[in-house]
């Protein structure tokens, strides 16, 4: 099967590309890991403009109803520029856990950001000190939750924290749910491995040794060149699981679980080889390859890590 974007598609890539470049997302995610949310706040404002919060929120409550593909569009972007804040959570989550919840406008116009926990596969909720509602769904029901104790997470600007319920159940198509936060999470992960290889051959470009820049060597070229190879694949299986959560009529565990595996291993390898390109200074917290570094970590284990998705891809197998 061919796929590829169409002209809207890759012009709305483009578009948050240019919303998220002109912003300094970097100062950004150290203000939200710091406490301070109202520079993350003013980028989530940027995307509510461009409509990325709206696209999972059906028409009737003034969202665009969007197919997935849309979705990964658009959270490939963010993932690529380290956007702070519950992504899959608020933009792909939370608008099928309250699809008649007239919440779903606010979630729609950017004036509320929700965060999901869903336990067991997502125990805990991320940023639910920072977020307008927070939800705890399971067994076929949403409820509200109330925030309790706080966990650190590897990246300081994804706290995690315990959920209760606090409020009414209501029916919801949590297994559904749970497939988008994966895909989401694959999408950001598949961005954020792109930013991590855009980084590190644009360094190895600058970063001279012996005389000669570090890029012209061999072994430079040939590791950065396994981290392309690598998204190349993964980004694929993303887009595919995309196409099979469209298709109501499919059986999607195994393709969102194949792209969330292929997706963090080959973050995985972008991360690794960056750290090796950049040297032990990309991982101060001073130089912003850190926190592409972190966030990949943190996202390989959000909505189940690569070990609970190959065990679920073997079962639909």
């Amino acid at each position: 099967m061919k796929f590829d974007l169409d002209e809207q598609q890759r012009d709305f890539a483009a578009s948050i590309d240019a919303a998220l470049g002109a912003a300094d997302l970097p100062a950004a995610v150290r203000a939200w890991a710091a406490g301070d949310t109202a520079p993350g706040r003013k980028v989530w404002k940027q995307l509510a403009d461009l409509g990325v919060t709206a696209l999972m929120v059906s028409e009737k409550h003034d969202g665009i109803g969007a197919h997935p593909v849309d979705l990964v569009v658009a959270a490939e972007r963010l993932g690529r520029w380290c956007v702070p804040g519950p992504v899959a959570e608020s933009i792909a989550v939370a608008p099928l856990l309250l699809a008649d919840d007239e919440r779903s406008a606010a979630l729609a116009a950017g004036d509320l950001i929700a965060t999901v926990a869903l336990p067991p596969e997502v125990p805990r909720a991320v940023d639910a000190e920072a977020a307008g509602v927070v939800l705890i769904a399971a067994d076929g029901t949403v409820r509200d939750g109330a925030a309790g104790a706080q966990h650190e997470s590897v990246d300081p600007s994804r706290k995690l924290f315990d959920v209760t319920a606090s409020g009414d159940a209501q029916a919801a198509d949590v297994a559904r749910a749970y497939e988008f936060g994966a895909l989401a999470t694959a999408a950001q992960l598949v961005g954020a491995g792109q930013g991590l290889l855009d980084a590190s051959v644009e360094y190895a470009k600058q970063r001279s040794q012996f005389g000669k820049v570090i890029g012209s060597y061999q072994a430079i070229k040939h590791k950065l060149a396994d981290v392309h190879i690598a998204l190349e694949l993964a980004r694929p299986l993303v887009y595919g699981a995309a196409l099979s959560l469209g298709d109501s009529s499919t059986d999607t565990a195994r393709d969102v679980s194949a792209a969330k595996v292929a997706a963090s291993d080959a973050a995985l390898l972008a991360a690794r080889s960056a750290l090796q390109t950049h040297g032990a200074i990309g991982f101060t917290q001073e130089h912003d390859l850190s926190l592409w570094l972190l966030r990949v970590q943190a996202l390989r284990s959000a909505w189940g890590d690569p070990t609970a998705h190959r065990r679920r891809l073997l079962e639909a197998l």
